[in-house]
């Protein structure tokens, strides 16, 4: 069940969101710092859902 969650979310790692929004980890690391972007910890790493960034984006222009 937990897998097909993180499956159905699409969720993304530091890396694959630092790569999809073409910015630098460190860039993802001060807004997570700053609570600027939608995050979620599982199992003590942080994830990122594609639907949710493709929203933040959205409302962040």
């Amino acid at each position: 069940m937990y897998i097909l969650t993180m499956v159905s979310e699409n969720l993304m790692t530091i890396d694959e969101l630092a790569g999809y929004l073409k910015v630098k980890k460190r860039t993802i690391y001060e807004w997570l710092k700053l609570k600027k972007v939608p995050a979620s910890k599982v199992i003590g790493q942080w994830r990122f859902s594609r639907d949710k960034i493709d929203k933040w984006l959205k409302i962040d222009k």
